[in-house]
């Protein structure tokens, strides 16, 4: 009898860990659970400049994410760490700064696969970033919204594909 691989283990990045990254693991969550493989692919987010003190998400991304169906309140942020490029087999940045982080972070032959979370999008012409809302107003959480929502769609046909090997 043959043992199953283990489930997949996913972080997705971003600045702080409170907007674009646990937007992103409650999206993919709510995908993952709709599909019914909430049990075969673990999740969590972390932040290239995330304190030690765990902070929940930003209340305005609590706010979007919650009218679209998402429940952030019970993510926390935490800091990337040197054992996530073990732990996780498929590490996703928000954009290339997190990219750039991610890649001094890491050791010569990190077991996870990085690549930016907008490359698993199955629509074109878009911007190969999630841009970060902090600074601006609903509009901009409501961009992450959508451009998480149609990347996590690809990604989790990614995950069951072939080249996802799952």
């Amino acid at each position: 009898m043959t043992t199953p691989p283990p489930p997949p283990r996913i972080l997705m990045v971003c600045t702080a860990n409170i907007c674009r990254s646990p937007t992103a693991e409650a999206v993919m969550r709510h995908r993952l659970r709709r599909a019914g493989l909430q049990d075969r692919v673990e999740l969590d987010s972390a932040g290239t400049r995330a304190g030690s003190t765990p902070m929940p998400p930003d209340p305005r991304s609590i706010a979007h994410a919650a009218r679209r169906g998402y429940d952030l309140t019970p993510l926390r942020s935490r800091p990337v760490n040197h054992g996530d490029f073990e732990r996780f087999d498929l590490i996703v940045p928000m954009d290339r700064s997190h990219l750039t982080h991610l890649a001094a972070l890491s050791p010569r032959q990190p077991r996870a696969q990085i690549r930016l979370l907008m490359s698993f999008a199955r629509v074109s012409g878009l911007s190969d970033e999630v841009p970060d809302p902090y600074y601006g107003g609903a509009p901009g959480f409501e961009h992450v919204l959508d451009l998480v929502e149609l990347a996590c769609d690809g990604l989790l046909e990614y995950l069951y594909s072939p080249q996802g090997s799952r």
